[in-house]
């Protein structure tokens, strides 16, 4: 048995009955069949629900075109949020690109310009860098200050801005980059954590470009739930 499920609104002639709205188009009473055909008998109100012996409704999908997905992640590398806006998810672009750059910038100014650089030195290797160019085009500036650098030339952006430290870099020794710390004693530590964090929640948001939202599944949340708890005394009779 299966449909929709109907209910005789209360009056003073007919106390409330229960009708179940058959597949062949004929209602049936509880207790007796009714009016046939496809029209409920007067005084019914219908309620969107199914019967208590038809089959559970399916899950409800969300569907999001993610248009090129590949096309998608190297947009949402490149600059933060230009992934989502190409796939025209315009509110989770706007997000990301206003809490990801600025992050990322917010770092980048309390160090002076010094906090992201690239340097893959025995001596200076800066692993940091790493997370830092999970943000995209806005620390790609570092490599070509890196290598401006390196060949002895004056760098692009001045000032020292995304350079690495002259070398050699030693350890106890008063290099430049003990300057540096010295110069900025907290500044260039805090903003070494801010753009590290910003490139990480790129790589988030990259994935989510990719392969769309993660979306809990109703058996993963049954399968949090504890168990019964089956100790209890049984009612007594």
């Amino acid at each position: 048995m299966s449909g929709w499920t109907l209910r005789i609104a209360n009056s003073r002639r007919a106390p409330a009955r229960q009708l179940v709205w058959l597949l062949d188009g004929s209602w049936l009473q509880l207790g007796g069949l009714t009016k046939p055909g496809g029209h409920a008998p007067d005084g019914c109100e219908v309620e969107n629900r199914m019967s208590s012996n038809d089959n559970p409704p399916a899950e409800e999908s969300i569907h999001i075109d993610l248009r090129k997905p590949g096309l998608a992640a190297l947009l949402a590398w490149l600059w933060p949020g230009a992934g989502h806006l190409y796939q025209r998810r315009y509110a989770k672009g706007v997000l990301f690109m206003v809490c990801i750059l600025g992050t990322y910038f917010f770092g980048l100014g309390i160090s002076g310009g010094r906090a992201v650089y690239a340097s893959f030195q025995s001596e200076d290797f800066r692993w940091q860098y790493v997370c830092q160019l999970g943000v995209g085009a806005p620390a790609l500036p570092a490599i070509i200050q890196n290598r401006l650098v390196m060949n002895e030339e004056e760098p692009l952006i001045g000032e020292g801005m995304m350079a690495p430290p002259e070398q050699p870099v030693l350890e106890q020794h008063a290099d430049m980059l003990a300057r540096w710390h010295e110069e900025m004693p907290t500044t260039f530590e805090m903003g070494t954590l801010y753009t590290m964090i910003a490139g990480l929640l790129n790589v988030l948001a990259i994935y989510d470009a990719y392969a769309g939202p993660v979306v809990a599944s109703e058996e993963d949340e049954d399968e949090e739930k504890p168990p019964p708890d089956d100790s209890k005394p049984p009612a007594e009779t």
